[in-house]
């Protein structure tokens, strides 16, 4: 009987693979029964997530038979993990379908686009539900396919060609890693079914740094993951992707994106005793969020700025799965989902809404005390709670070490209310909205712990030089927060204008890849 549920959980990506159907054969500038239909598919995927929310709350996982030879074939995974990503997924489905109701009203193609949409989110959601190895390759390039075509909607668009095609060979390349990992666990362990290697593959791991099978299969997982989220230095066709349509920038970002740490989070059983695995993920993942956070901040352009951050939230994620906190990973995946959804969907009216609520701000007086004080305060607001909450190094390490990273942030909050020559009310509402995000962070946290419950590894630690490498990536942070707190006091000079020029170009990795897939030589023809 709980299979048979199980098993209607398909309806979800059903139902707009129906939707992809009926808008193939549509040629008209008003689609409404694509319209109507694409409408009706995106509700029933929320009713569907609901609903298998309440049979896994009432039931526990469900893994439903396989249809197929040899352990292999179609099977379906419900767990907290694969319920709460489908109803993120099909929130945004219906946000962002009727969001494109309406943004191509009148293009002649605008029926063409609403299918191709319909069938890049019926992927997604195959792929979060999947419960084998050939349902998980199958939904991975699927998506990464049905995006594509997304991407290449106005193929007049040189730029936006040169920039799917660059995603096109970091998808591929994340394509083979896939396929070896899923080979190796086949061979390794005999079976495709996810539930199944996810109980024997803890037992067949070596151990320490060892590279065998199941250790070189994580290995595999994490470099797909990398190629998946435009993780450095692959990163360069996700700020080039911005002459497609919105909604595609606001799915990509908000959704397939994702798939990267999602790929983890699901094999994170496999992932989290691989020593080398796990310590390639702290380095490709924390690197990339620095690089990236610090690019960003030299960008004339809104969509580009938006392109880095998802870019530097995803090294973030990878990173934080790679120290074994997988509900704090959880969260932040589903919050920049929503986050970046309606940063992408409202980016039109974002210049309107910065000068309508543009206010004076303090003269900021450039105190080294006065900062180094507020990173005193966001500290001792972090230990208060983590004590509060009875959170400590002997029982939740690396979520203290993420917490770390956690105060750096506030302390931008902290910092340009106290280092400023303004009212100390000021300073008061700073302090409390730093405690609110801290007690929020922790709280949040220990909710998405409590509903993954057996669905993800629990927090054991790390090595040490999964530590050294941790300390290594947290002074990067340090130091770019820090400089980016006293940037506005600081007199111009022209080393920095230097600086600046270098960083806005991405320290010019990009135009390595450029020259490999023969984007200069494409650039210079159309000039």
């Amino acid at each position: 009987m709980t299979s048979t549920v199980a098993f209607t959980a398909l309806l979800a990506p059903l139902a707009f693979g129906v939707v992809a159907a009926i808008a193939a054969g549509t040629r008209s500038t008003r689609p409404v029964k694509v319209e109507r239909v694409g409408m009706f598919a995106a509700w029933l995927g929320v009713a569907v997530a609901a609903g298998a929310g309440v049979a896994v709350a009432v039931n526990g996982p469900i893994q439903t038979p396989t249809i197929g030879t040899d352990e292999l074939g179609l099977s379906l995974l419900l767990d907290p993990l694969s319920t709460i990503m489908l109803g993120m997924i099909a929130l945004l489905g219906v946000v962002i379908f009727r969001f494109s109701c309406t943004y191509l009203d009148g293009d002649a193609r605008h029926g063409v686009f609403l299918g191709r949409l319909a069938a890049t989110v019926a992927a997604v959601e195959l792929l979060v539900l999947s419960g084998n190895l050939v349902v998980l390759l199958v939904a991975w390039l699927a998506t990464s396919l049905a995006l594509h075509q997304l991407l290449l909607f106005y193929p007049e668009r040189r730029g936006a060609v040169i920039a799917a095609r660059k995603k096109y060979i970091a998808a591929r390349i994340g394509d083979v890693f896939l396929i070896a990992a899923a080979v190796l666990l086949y061979r390794e362990l005999g079976t495709g079914n996810l539930a199944q290697i996810f109980a024997e593959a803890p037992d067949a791991l070596g151990g320490g740094w060892s590279l065998g099978p199941i250790e070189l299969a994580a290995l595999c997982l994490v470099v797909a993951a990398i190629f998946k989220s435009a993780q450095f230095p692959a990163h360069g066709w996700l700020v080039e992707v911005m002459e497609t349509p919105t909604p595609v920038s606001a799915l990509l970002h908000a959704g397939i994106l994702n798939a990267g740490p999602f790929l983890i989070l699901r094999m994170a059983f496999v992932v989290d005793g691989a020593a080398l695995a796990t310590a390639l993920l702290i380095v490709v993942g924390g690197f990339t969020a620095v690089f990236a956070s610090v690019v960003l901040l030299t960008q004339p352009s809104v969509k580009v700025v938006l392109g880095y951050s998802s870019a530097a939230h995803m090294g973030f994620m990878l990173m934080v799965c790679g120290l074994g906190v997988f509900p704090a990973v959880l969260l932040h995946l589903v919050a920049h989902s929503f986050y970046k959804a309606h940063a992408f969907l409202s980016s039109g009216s974002v210049i309107d809404e910065a000068r309508a609520a543009k206010v004076a701000l303090p003269r900021r007086l450039g105190s080294p005390v006065r900062v180094v004080a507020s990173l005193g305060v966001a500290a001792g607001l972090y230990v208060a709670v983590a004590l509060v909450l009875g959170i400590g190094l002997d029982t939740e390490p690396m979520l203290l070490v993420i917490g770390a990273i956690v105060v750096l942030g506030t302390t931008q909050l902290v910092a340009p209310a106290l280092d400023s020559a303004g009212p100390i009310a000021g300073t008061v509402r700073a302090g409390a909205l730093a405690l609110g995000v801290t007690t929020a962070f922790f709280s949040l946290e220990a909710g998405a712990h409590h509903l993954l419950y057996n669905t993800v590894p629990d927090d054991l630690g790390r090595s040490g030089i999964h530590i050294a490498l941790v300390i290594g990536v947290l002074i990067a942070f340090a130091t770019v927060i820090l400089l980016q707190i006293m940037e506005p006091s600081r007199p111009r000079s022209r080393r920095r204008r230097t600086y600046a020029v270098h960083m806005r170009n991405g320290l010019y990795v990009n135009a390595i890849f450029d020259r490999l897939v023969g984007s200069l030589r494409t650039q210079a023809e159309r000039s």
